[in-house]
C-alpha cells in the first residue's frame, strides 16, 4: 500500500508498506478521505508539540473515514462494505480513566499522529471494532472524516453545560471553533459571539448560525464583546484558537461566575488567576473527547451539522506534502483541507 510518511521536518515521501493483517476484534478499512489537523501541521513544520516528539520515519494523520474489506475472528458490528468513521484512539481499558468513562485521560491511550503511534495518511489500516461507527447512505467520506473533529466540538459543548438563554463566546473562528458553534446550536443554543481575524471564517460562522461575528484585526473585540453584553460579560467562553491573545482575554470577558472552557492547545497560557477567584470563574479544560463519536456520527448521519461546507481544500495522497504546506500558508483563505487517498 502506499503510505504518505514523515521523513524529516517539512518533507513528507511517498513510500509502499505491506497491507496489515487484522487480528481478533479488528476491521481492515481502506481509508478513503483523512482531514489535516493544526496537530498535523505542527508536528510536520516543528516536530514537536509540548512533550510529544516526532522521531522520523512518521505518519500523520488522524481524521478519516472509509470502508471495511475484511474483519478478524469473532468481529460482529461491521462486515466488508461497510462505510464507517473511525475514532483514532485506542485506550487501554484497564486504567482507573478508563473504568470511570474519561478514557480520553487514559495514559497509555495509543493515539494516531501522536508520537510514537503513526497516524493514518496511507490507503488501509486496521482498527477495534468498537471504534468504526456506520455513516449512512449519502453521507459522504470526506464528511466522515470531519467527524473527528466534531467530536471535539460535541464534547466541548457537552462539558460547558451551556443552559438555555445564556449567552456564550467562541475565541477563534478556524474549525474546531466553527464546529463548536455548531454544537451548540443542536444544543438549542441561541445567542453565541464569534471572534477571529479572519473575514473568511466570520462569514463561515455567521452562515452556520452566529449571532454576531468580530473582527479583531478590525476593532477591539474586548470592548465590543462588552458592548453586546451590557457590560456584563458572556456567560460562557470557549477559547478554541490556542493563541496567547484569546486566552489572554477569557477572563475579562466572561461575567462573574462565569464558565472558561479551554480548547486549544496553547503551550503558555498567561490566566488571569486573580481574576478566576474574584469572579469565582469555573476554568474547565477540554481534551479530545470521551463518549460522543457515535452522538457525533449520529448528528451527521441525520442532516444536523454541515461538515461538507467546511472543506474549502482538496489534495490526492502524493500531494500530502504539499497539503500541509497549504495548510499553514493558507489560514486565511481555507477552513478544512481533505486528503482524499
Amino acid at each position: 500500500m502506499r503510505v504518505a510518511v514523515m521523513v524529516g521536518i517539512g518533507k513528507v515521501e511517498i513510500q509502499e508498506r505491506p497491507i496489515p493483517v487484522p487480528k481478533p476484534g479488528e476491521a481492515l478499512v481502506r481509508i478513503k478521505s483523512v482531514g489535516i489537523c493544526g496537530s498535523d501541521v505542527h508536528y510536520f513544520l516543528e516536530g514537536k508539540i509540548g512533550d510529544f516528539v516526532v522521531n522520523p520515519p512518521f505518519i500523520l494523520g488522524h481524521e478519516c473515514a472509509g470502508e471495511v474489506v475484511e474483519v478478524g475472528k469473532g468481529v460482529k458490528k461491521v462486515r466488508p462494505g461497510d462505510r464507517v468513521a473511525l475514532e483514532p484512539g485506542i485506550p487501554c481499558g484497564n486504567c482507573k480513566f478508563c473504568r470511570s468513562g474519561r478514557y480520553n485521560l487514559c495514559p497509555d491511550i495509543a493515539f494516531w499522529a501522536t508520537p510514537p503511534v503513526d497516524g493514518v495518511f496511507c490507503e488501509y489500516v486496521v482498527h477495534p471494532e468498537f471504534l468504526l461507527y456506520p455513516l449512512a447512505q449519502g453521507v459522504s467520506f470526506e464528511e466522515g472524516a470531519l467527524v473527528e473533529p466534531f467530536a471535539v466540538g460535541v464534547y466541548a459543548a457537552q462539558r460547558a453545560n451551556v443552559k438555555p438563554g445564556e449567552t456564550v463566546l467562541i475565541l477563534g473562528g478556524g474549525p474546531i471553533g466553527l464546529l463548536i458553534l455548531q454544537a451548540l446550536r443542536i444544543q438549542g443554543v441561541a445567542r453565541v459571539i464569534v471572534v477571529d481575524v479572519f473575514e473568511f471564517r466570520l462569514r463561515k460562522a455567521w452562515e452556520l448560525g452566529a449571532t454576531a461575528i468580530i473582527n479583531a484585526n478590525e476593532m477591539p473585540a474586548q470592548e465590543e464583546i462588552l458592548d453586546l453584553t451590557g457590560g456584563e460579560g458572556v456567560d460562557v467562553v470557549f477559547e478554541a484558537a490556542g493563541s496567547i491573545m484569546t486566552t489572554r482575554i477569557v477572563t475579562e470577558v466572561v461575567r462573574s461566575g462565569g464558565k472558561v472552557v479551554l480548547v486549544g492547545f496553547s503551550p503558555q497560557t498567561p490566566l488571569d488567576i486573580s481574576k478566576i477567584i474574584v469572579k469565582e470563574l469555573d476554568v474547565l479544560g477540554s481534551w479530545r473527547y470521551a463518549n460522543v463519536y457515535e452522538k457525533a456520527t449520529e448528528f451527521l448521519n441525520a442532516g444536523k451539522v454541515d461538515l461538507q461546507s467546511l472543506i474549502t481544500h482538496r489534495f490526492s495522497l502524493e500531494e500530502t506534502e504539499k497539503a500541509l504546506i497549504f495548510a499553514h500558508e493558507h489560514r486565511m483563505d481555507s477552513i478544512k483541507i481533505v486528503v482524499d487517498v
